[in-house]
């Protein structure tokens, strides 16, 4: 994942996520804004796995392997990122709000 991650294009396709994240917090709330993300990666993480599968039945054998990985991506990315935010916290948080 951390090659991934620090791929060049891989970082583009977020931040361009996170710009229309924050286009769209400009009408509405930070937390709804989120959640609207999170439902959209979940939705398309389950197009996913459907479009891998073989059909119905093997979407059902692969569903319990699939929700440990995305929940396990999901949750080293947040990890990562909670580390950011906590080491550049006066950079990211304290400057926006001045």
């Amino acid at each position: 994942m951390s090659d991934e991650i620090n791929d060049k294009a891989f970082r583009g396709r977020a931040d361009q996520f996170i710009h229309l994240a924050n286009e769209q917090s400009s009408d509405e709330t930070h937390e709804k804004v989120n959640a609207s993300l999170l439902y959209a990666g979940a939705r398309y993480s389950s197009f996913i796995v459907a479009s891998m599968s073989d059909g119905v039945e093997d979407m059902k054998k692969d569903k319990d392997e699939a929700i440990q990985y995305f929940t396990e991506q999901f949750r080293a990315m947040l990890v990562d990122n909670l580390n950011d935010h906590i080491t550049n916290y006066g950079r990211y948080i304290e400057a926006e709000n001045h």
